[in-house]
Formats: structure tokens, sequence, C-alpha cells
């Protein structure tokens, strides 16, 4: 889980998850200005503190890097906004087991009536309905949310992508789902009921235009080393 002001959401995310769906939960917490480490640690979760704000992107790369070093098989990314429901991590890790996918995404827009009753914003649908129609034409996918906040991979995902090259920025997941198709992983969705209130983490209009446009030079990038006329760290040696 990477963290920042999450207080007043983890304690009913962890809820939500289902007894004995996971082993082991770590919270990553970046510089939150709340009780964010207090609850965590009274939920019994291990927690890791950054000293310094990383950006969600470097939250994540933290997130990963303790998955790998306790050996887990399958990970799953979860923001503790309670924005997500996670009552359905273990249907996308049996996705995972079954190798019918080595990344499943949690996608949000079953319908449109449904993500807007779920309260997400107008233009924040419109965005992701734009964004989301061109990656899966640049990707070669049929995704119904590249932008989800909830993700999980088989180990060997995480073991292969240079994740670690990747902006601390939140445009860190549209990188790693480029480099997941660049290497030849599955990817897929199953939906995943989204809930958007005043306590449930979101980034704002100017900051999704940015983030938007970053994503889209990302694909540029992607299409410029698949067609060998540029070379790029984040998409290395298959």
């Amino acid at each position: 889980m990477p963290a920042y002001n999450a207080a007043a959401t983890l304690e009913r995310t962890v809820a939500d998850i289902p007894a004995g769906s996971v082993q082991h939960i770590v919270l990553v917490d970046d510089c939150s200005k709340d009780q964010t480490v207090e609850v965590a640690r009274k939920l019994g979760l291990e927690v890791i503190q950054h000293e310094t704000n990383q950006g969600y992107g470097g939250n994540q790369k933290t997130c990963y890097a303790r998955a790998l070093e306790l050996g887990a098989d399958y990970v799953v990314m979860i923001h503790p906004d309670y924005q997500y429901d996670s009552r359905v991590i273990p249907a996308a890790i049996e996705f995972l087991k079954l190798g019918i996918c080595d990344v499943v995404l949690g996608s949000r827009i079953r319908t449109r009536q449904e993500a807007l009753a779920g309260g997400m914003p107008v233009y924040k649908y419109l965005f992701n309905r734009m964004l989301t129609l061109i990656e899966n034409i640049s990707l070669g996918q049929n995704l119904g949310d590249f932008h989800s906040g909830f993700r999980a991979y088989r180990r060997e995902v995480l073991e292969t992508i240079p994740y670690q090259k990747n902006s601390n920025d939140f445009v860190f997941d549209s990188q790693f789902l480029a480099q997941a198709v660049w290497y030849g992983f599955k990817l897929g969705d199953i939906p995943v009921p989204v809930r958007y209130f005043d306590e449930a983490s979101s980034i704002n209009f100017r900051r999704s235009v940015i983030y938007g446009l970053r994503t889209l030079q990302v694909l540029v990038l992607y299409a410029a080393c698949r067609c060998r006329v540029w070379r790029s760290p984040l998409f290395g040696q298959r």
C-alpha cells in the first residue's frame, strides 16, 4: 500500500480484505502529515517510512522492492484510500495463479452510468476514456482502465521490469504498463467497484492534464523503441 495521508480510510480498506487472502501487508508512508503510520501499526501492518517525500512512483518502488525481499509470488498494490473495493483481491490473485494474466488491473469503468454514479467526476471519466483508448491502440491491448489504483502482479513481472528507472511521479503507472507489454507479459482486468468521496485521494485537474501529457510521451517513446529509432533504459533488451 503506497500511502500518503490515509489515516481516515486505511482501517476500512484493510477491513475489507478477505481473511486469509493475503499473507503480509506492507504500507509505505510517504511523509504523511496525519496519523497514517500510527493507524497502520495499530492494525498490525509492516510500516516503512520515507524520510523525505518520494512521490507516488517512488513510493511504489519501495513497496515492490520490499515485496520481492519478502519472497512474494503474487503482489497486489491497492491505494489505502478506500476508493477501490479490496474484496476483489482473491479474484485478481486467482487470475495470476491460473496463468491467465501476469498483470491484473481493477477496472473502475464497467459502464459509464456505474462510474459516474460512484462519484467519478465527469472530466476524469472523459479523460480516462480518451487516454485508455489511445493506450489500447498504441500498446495492442483491450483494457477497460489503464489508470487504476488496484493492480496485481506475478513476481516475474517485478523481477523483469526495470521499474527503478521509472519516474517517481504519477506517470510511473503508465511507464510500468508500457514496459509490461514491451517485455511480453499478459495484461487483463477485472471489474472493481469504486467510491469517490472527500477522503479518497485524487489528483486535481491541473495534475491530471500533466499526467495525461506525460502518458502520451511514454507511448511515443514506446513506439520509437519498438521501431528501433530510439533507445531508452525503460525499454531494454527482451
